[in-house]
């Protein structure tokens, strides 16, 4: 519930917090905004840091008030609220957050409705490693969801869009066992889970270990129609293709945390992270021409084809740091870690004609090890009573060593074909910041960093450099209106967005369908990054009962641009199309984010015990190199909504909720040669709890009722050839019973 008091969990106060936070405001600037009618007195920056916190939904939002820069909470409560099985379902209803793909199957996360990239992902405020996916890492093992909408020094400034902070699971002072079993279906394939946290103390070293085991089985089925036509206007090809994918997936999770406080008050903390899964897939594909010309020299078409699939994924990773306390309030906090990924998957496809004869047998083995390495350190001194004054580093090193072949009736599908490619990343950064207060209504923050990027790699083709350096100031700034809670922030950033790794030197994807609208897929090593200023206004009204309606405006202009694009080349072994990414000019986006969470009782004190929740945003943004319409930012949508409430049964332990997550069609302007439709996106969820006891409660949920299939098109017209793909994939309804326990 989302106004309900604090859930028993006593989070730890900021000096034990192991991960970086967005900026505060100073000591005197909180005890000032902290006021309200009978409040404490104003207390000391020691004093401030060292209080515990209260009810979990009261927190979220006076952090939130308190912040300098714009940053939203979600704790617990908002992660437990749906008995969601994934990240990407929880996101999916926070403000401004829209989540690629279908209902059910998530996707990439992005705020502002910017495309993959944009969003900086942190976990315990660190980059996340190559491969990992949002939807892999279950809620349980998360403690809050941090969003900043703006750029702060402290993070790396890859935030075009904003930065999602997750923060795992931290050390909790109760003294129960936390045991949740629960068991999902779809379609009548179950989906087990269970998660355990058991927290305990040895002297000075607390702990707590937390993992969960899973489970679960999907299957997917969708139906493509494509046209093609000739220079001439003439249809030289129509086709119906249907595709059908059964899917199993178990995996792995565990999250400890270990904190050690030394005599003289320092800490040393230790969180390693381990997520390791295994699918197998059986994908089944028939295609039905229903018209091909003579004249059509376009690749000959298969039948039927069959395929398997297995893959396998290990990421460990480790987050640590050490915390020195000095007397004047000064804190020193040194961070290190590093991390080892292996991805694994090899695939056998066998292809057939009309008569049943075997044409192609197409095997794929890619090997993929990463290896990290990280440190950093932040530096906090108070000057007088006014700023707190900030500075640290950071150091990353990364190598990839990828190994993959691609063979077609034995042959190299592509000259790279088996080639090794080794690659490496250095990352170095150093930033400065004073979070200071001008006034007891206006305080301020203002920060700069320097960020380089050194990659390289090298395969037996070519030997890749690509280097890039950027300077981003950042300012923010907020304006606590007399005699009232409202408030009014101001941020101006500059931020960027680095190329992938994969866009600069990988190694190409096959297409088994190769075509205008199916490409080949390769990198491209002369990129430079995409550089952009924005700003954000926002005003926020604080309601007396931890409610909130609030109202952001933002604006973003982007230089170098990065789109791809689609060609025809000859590879040696014939002509194919294939996509490689370009720079392409100059964009701009702007939009606005309006957001509100109260209690009915708020405004209707006799009224049913409801919690309220809406979120509405608008995006507008334009490309100045594509003509339009239409020429928005990859993947934006015009605008989405979400509007949820909760109620609590009077009389009776029980509480019913649900939302609705809606995101009208919209056509993307994607290139001069390509245009992209998606279709509306509308999920209903619903969930039911009820609470024996403060120990013991029972959660069942439904996720996407009521499913609508998803619809896709793709059109390439280019040297005078017309190609449209039109995709209808079905989804379905997943219900969830969990039972949540503490032992």
């Amino acid at each position: 519930m989302l106004f309900s008091v604090s859930s028993g969990y006593a989070q730890t106060t900021q000096e034990e917090a192991p991960v970086k936070e967005a900026p505060t405001a100073p000591a005197k600037a909180k005890a000032d905004l902290g006021k309200s009618d009978k409040q404490a007195k104003p207390a000391t920056s020691k004093e401030v840091v060292q209080q515990v916190t209260v009810s979990g939904g009261r927190t979220e939002v006076e952090e939130r008030r308190q912040s300098t820069a714009g940053k939203i909470i979600y704790g617990r409560e908002e992660l437990d609220r749906n008995g969601d099985s994934s990240l990407g379902e929880v996101l999916k209803r926070l403000p401004g957050v829209t989540v690629g793909g279908r209902p059910g199957r998530g996707g990439d996360i992005r705020m502002r409705g910017m495309g993959n990239g944009y969003t900086q992902i942190l976990i315990n405020g660190e980059r996340a490693p190559r491969g990992f996916s949002m939807d892999s890492l279950s809620p349980d093992q998360v403690e809050r969801i941090e969003i900043v909408r703006g750029a702060v020094a402290e993070f790396s400034t890859q935030a075009i869009a904003g930065t999602i902070n997750i923060v795992l699971r931290e050390e909790y002072k109760q003294k129960t066992t936390d045991l949740k079993i629960s068991l999902g279906s779809e379609q009548g394939r179950l989906a087990p889970n269970v998660s355990l946290t058991v927290p305990g103390e040895a002297g000075a070293l607390s702990y707590v270990m937390s993992g969960s085991v899973f489970k679960n089985k999907q299957h997917d089925q969708s139906l493509t129609d494509s046209l093609e036509k000739n220079t001439a206007g003439e249809t030289v090809l129509k086709q119906h293709q249907q595709d059908q994918t059964d899917r199993e997936t178990t995996g792995l999770h565990l999250t400890p945390r270990f904190n050690y406080k030394f005599e003289n008050g320092d800490t040393l903390n230790f969180q390693p992270f381990l997520m390791t899964s295994k699918s197998n897939s059986q994908t089944w594909n028939q295609v039905n021409e229903l018209f091909r010309s003579p004249t059509y020299f376009g690749p000959q078409s298969y039948a039927t084809a069959n395929s398997s699939n297995e893959a396998e994924t290990t990421f460990l990773r480790g987050f640590g740091n050490w915390q020195h306390k000095f007397e004047n309030n000064g804190k020193l906090v040194v961070r290190f870690g590093g991390g080892l990924g292996k991805m694994n998957s090899s695939s056998m496809r066998y292809q057939f004609n009309q008569a049943g004869q075997q044409i192609d047998v197409i095997s794929d083995v890619n090997n993929t090890r990463d290896r990290t390495a990280n440190t950093g350190g932040k530096l906090t001194m108070p000057i007088g009573d006014a700023h707190t004054i900030a500075t640290g580093w950071e150091l990353e090193a990364g190598k990839r060593s990828q190994t993959r072949t691609s063979l077609d009736n034995g042959l190299p599908q592509y000259a790279e074909s088996g080639d090794n490619l080794d690659a490496s990343t250095r990352r170095v950064a150093m930033f400065v910041q004073d979070e200071f207060d001008i006034s007891p209504q206006f305080s301020a923050y203002a920060g700069v960093r320097w960020e380089g990027i050194h990659t390289s790699s090298s395969s037996t083709r070519q030997n890749v450099d690509n280097d890039s350096r950027v300077w981003s100031p950042v300012l923010h700034g907020v304006w606590r209106i007399p005699d009232s809670k409202d408030q009014i922030r101001l941020g101006l950033t500059s931020t960027y967005r680095a190329p992938a790794l994969n866009d600069l030197i990988a190694i190409p994807s096959i297409s088994n369908q190769n075509s205008a609208t199916r490409p080949d897929r390769t990198g491209n090593p002369n990129l430079k990054p995409e550089l952009s200023k924005g700003i954000d206004l926002a005003f926020e009204h604080y309601l007396s009962r931890a409610g909130i309606v609030s109202l952001n405006l933002f604006a973003r202009s982007i230089d170098d641009l990065i789109r791809r694009r689609t060609v025809l080349v000859d590879n040696g072994s014939g002509a194919r199309w294939v996509s490689s990414p370009v720079n392409v000019g100059h964009a701009l986006t702007k939009g606005m984010e309006f957001d509100t969470k109260f209690q009915l009782q708020e405004f209707l004190p006799e009224g049913p015990a409801i919690d309220f929740r809406a979120n509405y945003s608008r995006f507008w943004s334009s490309v100045d190199d594509i003509p339009g319409p239409n020429n928005r930012l990859d993947q934006q949508p015009k605008q989405t909504a979400n509007l949820g409430m909760d109620y609590r049964v009077a009389g009776l332990p029980l509480t019913l909720g649900g939302s609705v997550n809606w995101t009208p069609a919209y056509e993307i302007q994607s290139s001069t040669t390509q245009i992209v439709d998606t279709g509306k996106k509308r999920q209903f969820d619903a969930y039911a709890l009820w609470k024996w006891s403060p120990n013991l409660q029972l959660r069942l949920s439904a996720n996407n009722l009521s499913p609508a299939d998803s619809y896709s098109a793709n059109t390439v017209t280019t040297g005078g050839i017309y190609r449209n793909d039109k995709t209808l994939a079905t989804t379905y309804t997943t219900w969830t019973l969990r039972l949540e326990m503490k032992i």
